[in-house]
């Protein structure tokens, strides 16, 4: 069982899952999305 979102890096399931298969421009977007929206524990303050 695991939650739709990594609490520690902020990933979908499916992110998770492909990104051995993603290309660094796919890689880069899903990245700025964590930082955009915060999500991942490593992007957090405090």
């Amino acid at each position: 069982m695991f939650d739709e979102i990594c609490q520690g890096c902020g990933r979908s399931a499916m992110e998770v899952s492909n990104w051995v298969f993603m290309d660094d421009k796919e890689k880069q977007a899903v990245w700025e999305r964590i930082t955009r929206e915060g999500k991942g524990k490593r992007f957090r303050q405090g």
